[in-house]
């Protein structure tokens, strides 16, 4: 079955403006992903990494992208089509709670 990465940000104004009622149904959607096997965590502080040409490592402690909002976490899920992957994260807290979700299909060579 297909994967997808889904990356999702959001912050505090959006979730405390969110209805409790909908945040609770969110974060039971979550639950109830992972107790199916989906891969899923909170994003910590990213960390970047260079190693041009191999001529030595470097890493600078930040992110490389930005966002308006804050990166909130991740996860990967099977689904079966980028339009299922879509049904699925379209019911998670980042989604219903004034934030975003990208869903990045897990391409294979």
């Amino acid at each position: 079955m297909p994967k997808f990465i889904a990356i999702g940000y959001g912050d505090q104004a959006g979730y405390d403006r969110t209805p409790p009622a909908l945040r609770d149904a969110a974060h039971a959607h979550d639950a109830a992903l992972q107790r199916a096997g989906v891969l899923m965590g909170v994003a910590g502080s990213p960390v970047q990494v260079r190693n041009t040409e191999a001529a030595g490592v470097a890493t600078t402690n930040a992110p490389y992208m930005t966002s308006p909002l804050p990166l909130a976490g991740f996860s990967i899920i099977e689904a079966a089509d980028l339009a299922a992957a879509i049904d699925i994260v379209s019911r998670t807290p980042c989604a219903v709670a004034h934030g975003v979700v990208e869903v990045w299909p897990l391409e294979k060579p």
